[in-house]
């Protein structure tokens, strides 16, 4: 697989109709000197005059929704979706990320990059195919200056990326993939020796070594495969190589995770709940819970 010419198709991806006019206003933005104070919310803090901070409120709304975050932007606060740091807080104590590279696989906008910052890595890497989210990164890192490096990519281009990690992150994304163990195989193979992978999905109760394969959507999301119980889950690590799988945590998915803000369009957790039963999806399945796992080669 030719990883350049696939990096400059997918740069292309960014003069798309629905995209090209949020990257012009990325280009007016006001050049202005600024500081990244990393925390559970990621600010840019800085002097930035009444016209300045209109445009920086316009261009962040126009990129909505915002999924990951949240984010300060001077004075323009961007209530995510998602408030990632409930995620980020359950996986800091197992990290040590001092002068290793890591990578993100489904990195959104970079939250989670701009939060491994704190721990001084010598490279981060983002991967995520969507010119969106790389968008939304761009404004923030227009202030942040950052080193931090996004690509265009997929989990599926790792194992020919030509670049190997101390660290893999993969969060909310082994339950979209049709074959979940060929994407840990590639996962495992994007690592160094004696590298760890943090893996995040969700997950169905029982002791038993199975997985639910929703119909048409699951919490009305239409591209979710497969949600294990944790049991198949670690089979499935053990199966793609990993010989050390540990479970960190697990977490029912509530509202003071993942709710409708101004910053998102479209529906949330309390739309994709059973209004009579929020146990159990729309659809009738269990409601959504994550699993925390880091998975190791030895």
């Amino acid at each position: 697989m030719d990883i350049a010419a696939l990096r400059r198709e997918r740069e292309r991806w960014l003069e798309w109709k629905n995209i090209a006019p949020l990257r012009r206003l990325l280009e007016t933005l006001p050049s202005v000197e600024a500081e990244l104070v990393i925390g559970d919310v990621v600010q840019i803090v800085g002097e930035m005059g009444e016209e300045g901070e209109r445009r920086i409120w316009e261009t962040a709304w126009a990129m909505r929704p915002w999924r990951k975050g949240p984010f300060q932007l001077f004075g323009t606060f961007i209530d995510s979706e998602w408030r990632s740091f409930i995620k980020y807080r359950i996986l800091s104590p197992f990290l040590d990320l001092e002068g290793k590279r890591v990578a993100d696989v489904g990195c959104n906008n970079g939250y989670y990059m701009f939060r491994f910052l704190e721990q001084r890595p010598e490279r981060v890497v983002g991967f995520d195919p969507s010119p969106l989210f790389k968008t939304q990164f761009d404004l923030i890192n227009f202030y942040a200056r950052t080193d931090l490096h996004y690509e265009l990519l997929g989990v599926e281009h790792l194992p020919f990326y030509g670049e190997l990690f101390d660290t893999i992150f993969c969060l909310g994304v082994i339950y979209h993939r049709s074959d979940p163990v060929a994407t840990l195989k590639g996962l495992r193979k994007a690592l160094k020796r004696g590298g760890e992978l943090f893996l995040d999905s969700l997950y169905i109760p029982g002791e038993e070594p199975i997985a639910l394969c929703p119909g048409e959507s699951y919490s009305k999301i239409s591209n979710i495969h497969f949600v294990p119980t944790i049991a198949a889950l670690e089979n499935w690590a053990k199966k793609a190589g990993f010989s050390h799988v540990q479970v960190l945590a697990t977490r029912e998915t509530d509202s003071s995770e993942q709710r409708r803000t101004e910053w998102i369009t479209g529906e949330s957790l309390e739309d994709f709940l059973d209004p009579e039963d929020p146990t159990k999806t729309v659809e009738g399945y269990p409601a959504p819970r994550r699993v925390y796992l880091r998975l190791k080669e030895r």
